[in-house]
């Protein structure tokens, strides 16, 4: 009986949560070495994977991601800036975390769903 306690646990502990679903637009308060700014995200999330448009001081580009668990990453490619990447925690109907706005410098975030 305990044995079977055990691998009960086991499997218990073993078992991943869901990732909420980010569909939808995301007001980012962006804060970087460079100067402050807001970003909107409009995200579509299928599965693990993220996709969407990016509409901000840089104009507007075309976003690409994953979500594992409450963990998020998408980024986006800029002519002026290069490759800006953008990862956080989903905490409830926020994200925050940190952002890389290639020649524009590192900076934290903190997006709200809308």
């Amino acid at each position: 009986m305990r044995t079977l306690l055990v691998v009960i646990s086991l499997m218990l502990c073993s078992l991943t949560l869901p990732a909420a679903d980010l569909s939808g637009t995301w007001s980012a308060d962006v804060v970087l070495d460079a100067g402050n700014g807001t970003a909107t995200f409009v995200l579509t999330q299928k599965g693990d994977t993220l996709t969407g448009t990016y509409t901000g001081q840089l104009g507007e580009a075309k976003v690409a991601g994953t979500v594992k668990g409450n963990q998020v990453e998408w980024s986006f490619e800029n002519a002026d800036a290069g490759k800006v990447v953008y990862k956080g925690t989903l905490d409830g109907e926020k994200i925050k975390g940190t952002v890389e706005y290639g020649s524009l410098g590192k900076g934290t975030f903190t997006a709200a769903k809308k």
